[in-house]
């Protein structure tokens, strides 16, 4: 599996032949500047939620591919009104796709569009391949509810909300990262705007002396999971 980080939220995976982007928010942020949208692969766009930096490039990507949007109940349907293909699910729900199989897990923030429709409620998703297994933790609070992800699934990578304000922070998310006993954590949601600006080193280093791996990647990086 190899992954590639676009910013903010906004991750490429591509999972043998298949091509998943989550949460696309790209032409708004200004230190993706050099990342064209129209050269990007998408068989399926997985959306956590309805917040601007996760959804501005859904619908146009989603339009130039033809690739499904995989979310909750509320935002298949926005999009479905939208005439683009959706995959609807919700909280503990599990689908077999082919690329592996995804369930949509809870994560505790808001979820409303920028035009003011309803995103139902937040998420974020357990993908599990005959490659590995990934948790992308949207943008959420540190919770209880992250100790269920090890009764089911063994982690490779885990991908969560550092910056925060809006999310946990670097303190939180090693917590987190031992809720889902995964030592090997890829940072997301930092320094696009001036409220979640972290200090890189810092963060490592408070990883480190847990004996865990905190990746932060420059946009357009790739890694394999």
């Amino acid at each position: 599996m190899e992954l590639t980080f676009y910013g903010q939220n906004c991750l490429g995976l591509q999972i043998g032949e298949f091509n998943i982007l989550v949460d696309p928010f790209i032409t708004g942020n200004e230190k993706a500047k050099d990342i064209d949208i129209a050269d990007l692969k998408a068989d399926y766009i997985l959306v956590t939620h309805a917040h601007q930096d996760h959804v501005l490039d859904v619908e146009a990507i989603a339009k130039n591919t033809g690739a499904t949007i995989v979310s909750n109940a509320e935002i298949a349907s926005y999009y479905g009104e939208k005439d683009l293909r959706t995959h609807p699910m919700n909280h503990g729900g599990s689908w077999n796709f082919e690329f592996g199989k995804v369930k949509y897990v809870p994560a505790w923030h808001s979820s409303t569009f920028p035009d003011g429709a309803s995103g139902g409620l937040p998420g974020g998703f357990v993908i599990e391949t005959s490659e590995k297994n990934i948790y992308i933790a949207g943008d959420t609070a540190l919770s209880n509810d992250m100790k269920l992800i090890p009764l089911f699934t063994k982690l490779d990578l885990a991908v969560l909300p550092i910056g925060d304000n809006f999310t946990m922070g670097v303190d939180e998310a090693i917590v987190a990262s031992d809720f889902v006993e995964c030592d090997r954590i890829l940072g997301c949601h930092y320094d696009t705007f001036e409220l979640i600006e972290i200090d890189h080193d810092s963060a490592k280093q408070k990883f480190a002396q847990k004996q865990k791996e905190l990746l932060l990647l420059n946009i357009g990086d790739k890694m394999t999971v």
